[in-house]
C-alpha cells in the first residue's frame, strides 16, 4: 500500500451499521412499515450495531421516509447506544439555516449521537415536484453545504444565491458536539461526492455496487478524496470511508435464497422503474438471487459468504472503516431479523477479531486438559483428606 493510499484502519475498529432508505414494497401498510422501521433500529441497538443512516425521499413509493430528522428523534428515544444519521438529507430542497438549526437541536436531544449526512437528492421524480432540474441539484448542494458547515461550526454567515439568502445568520443554539457533529457525504460513481467530502475532511459514504469493477472505481475516487483533503488541510482517514452492501444471511445458502423470494423481485422492479441507475438488475431472471450473487451485486448466503466478500472488499480497496447493510424487504420480517442476528453473532466478531483472546485462552488450555484434570482431582482428594482429618480431631 502506498503512502498516498494511507494505512488501513485496524480491524477491531470496523463499524457495522444500516443504511435505511428504507425499501418497502407498496403492498406493506405504511403506518406499520414506519413502526417496524423503528423496531428495527431498536433491534440494531440491542445487537450492538454502531450506526444507522436514515434517508429522505418524496416519491417513488418504496423509500417512504420524508423527514429523517423526525424519524431520528423518535428512534433516539427508544435506543441507548446506536448513532443515528441523516442518510442523506437532500440539501437542495431545504433552506440551509433550517437544516443547520434542526441538526444542532438533534445533536443536543441525542447527547451527541446524531450524524449529518448530506447529498443532492437521488430521485429525479423528487426534484421535479420541487421545480428543480436534476442538473441543478449538485451545484445547489455544494452552495448549501458551505453554509450548513459554517453554521454548525458556530460561524455567522451572509450569503445570497439564486435560491436562498442568509443575512448574518447564526445558530440560536450551537451544537452539543464540539467543534461539531460528524458529517458525511454520499458518493455514487461520480467523483463529485469524493470532492465534496474531501473539501471538508468528512466521512465518505459509498452508495453503489461492490463488484470488482466498482470497487476499483472507488479506489480512484478515494485518491481524489485524499488529494482534495490535502489541498484543504485535512488528513484523509480510511476509517471514515464506509460502503453500503446489499446483504441477506441465513444458516444455509439454500435458506437465504429461499428467504429472498419474498421480496427481491419487487425490489428489482423498483430499481428498474424508479431509481435512475445505469445498470439495474434485469427483470425476468429464472433465479434472481443467484444472478445477484454471481454478478457481485449482493451477498445472499451464509455468514461465511459475508466474511469472505467483506474480506475481499477490504483487500481490493486497501481498507475502509464501515459496512452498512441496506434495509430492504427482500425477506420477511422474521428472516430479516435473523439475518441481522447472524451478522452480529458471526460476521462482526470474525472480521473484528473480537474473540482472539478467548480463542487463544482455549487453544492454550485444551492440549493440557489431562494435566489440568489430574490437578483438579488431586485438589479434590486433598480437600477430602483435610475434611476427614478435621473430623477425626473432633
Amino acid at each position: 500500500m502506498t503512502a498516498m493510499q494511507g494505512t488501513a484502519p485496524p480491524r477491531h475498529a470496523l463499524r457495522f451499521g444500516m443504511f435505511m432508505g428504507p425499501f418497502h414494497a407498496t403492498n406493506l401498510d405504511p403506518t406499520y412499515a414506519l413502526e417496524r422501521d423503528l423496531e428495527l433500529i431498536v433491534k440494531l441497538d440491542r445487537l450492538g450495531f454502531d450506526e444507522a443512516w436514515i434517508g429522505e425521499h418524496h416519491s417513488g413509493g418504496f423509500e417512504m421516509i420524508a423527514a429523517p430528522e423526525v424519524f431520528i428523534a423518535a428512534a433516539a428515544e427508544r435506543t441507548k447506544h446506536i448513532r443515528l444519521g441523516t442518510g442523506v438529507k437532500s440539501l437542495p430542497y431545504h433552506h440551509p439555516l433550517i437544516v443547520a438549526e434542526t441538526m444542532a437541536q438533534l445533536d443536543h436531544m441525542t447527547r451527541g449521537r446524531v450524524m449529518f449526512g448530506a447529498g443532492p437528492g437521488a430521485l429525479p421524480s423528487d426534484s421535479k415536484m420541487f421545480g428543480i432540474a436534476p442538473s441543478e441539484l449538485r451545484p445547489r448542494m455544494e452552495e448549501s453545504l458551505d453554509c450548513v458547515v459554517a453554521l454548525l461550526r458556530g460561524e455567522t454567515v451572509t450569503r445570497k444565491t439564486s435560491w436562498f439568502e442568509l443575512n448574518e445568520a447564526r445558530l440560536s443554539v450551537g451544537c452539543y458536539t464540539q467543534p461539531m457533529m460528524d458529517l458525511a457525504i454520499a458518493s455514487v460513481r461520480s467523483p463529485a461526492g469524493a470532492l465534496a467530502a474531501g473539501r471538508y475532511g468528512v466521512q465518505l459514504l459509498v452508495l453503489s455496487g461492490v463488484d470488482d469493477n466498482s470497487l476499483k472505481h472507488y479506489v480512484g475516487n478515494w485518491k481524489i478524496y485524499e488529494e482534495t483533503c490535502a489541498r484543504h488541510g485535512h488528513v484523509a482517514d480510511r476509517s471514515r470511508w464506509a460502503f453500503t452492501v446489499q446483504m441477506h444471511l441465513a444458516e444455509t445458502r439454500e435458506q437465504a435464497r429461499k428467504d429472498v423470494q419474498y421480496g427481491l423481485e419487487r425490489w428489482i422492479g423498483y430499481a428498474n422503474d424508479i431509481v435512475p441507475s445505469p445498470s439495474p438488475p434485469a427483470r425476468g431472471h429464472a433465479d434472481p438471487a443467484a444472478w445477484m450473487v454471481e454478478n457481485q451485486r449482493a451477498i445472499i448466503g451464509t455468514p461465511d459468504d459475508a466474511v469472505e466478500k467483506i474480506e475481499h472488499m477490504l483487500e481490493v480497496t486497501g481498507g475502509f472503516g464501515g459496512v452498512l447493510v441496506f434495509a430492504q424487504d427482500w425477506a420477511n420480517w422474521q428472516a430479516t431479523q435473523r439475518s441481522l442476528e447472524l451478522i452480529a453473532e458471526e460476521v462482526r466478531p470474525r472480521l473484528r477479531g473480537s474473540n482472539a483472546l478467548r480463542q487463544a485462552s482455549y487453544d492454550r488450555n485444551a492440549p493440557i486438559y489431562s494435566d489440568n484434570t489430574k490437578l483438579a482431582m488431586t485438589a479434590v482428594e486433598e480437600a477430602k483428606a483435610r475434611y476427614e482429618a478435621a473430623k477425626a480431631r473432633g
